[in-house]
């Protein structure tokens, strides 16, 4: 039986910087991302790993 294969990804907290709300994101983001309480663009989708606007205050693994 094979293992499971670990994520490649990780998850981003990133704070807005206009209404400075947090929020947790993916890091391979295929969509755009967007401030849940502002609608800001916090995050656009490249192809791998998303270009993030905001500031990135962790990375969660």
């Amino acid at each position: 039986m094979k293992p499971l294969q670990e994520p490649q990804g990780k998850y981003i907290k990133i704070r807005c910087s206009k209404c400075k709300n947090e929020q947790i994101m993916f890091g391979k983001a295929s969509s755009l991302v967007h401030c849940l309480v502002c609608s800001k663009l916090l995050a656009e989708p490249t192809g791998g790993k998303a270009r993030v606007k905001a500031r990135v205050l962790e990375v969660l693994e």
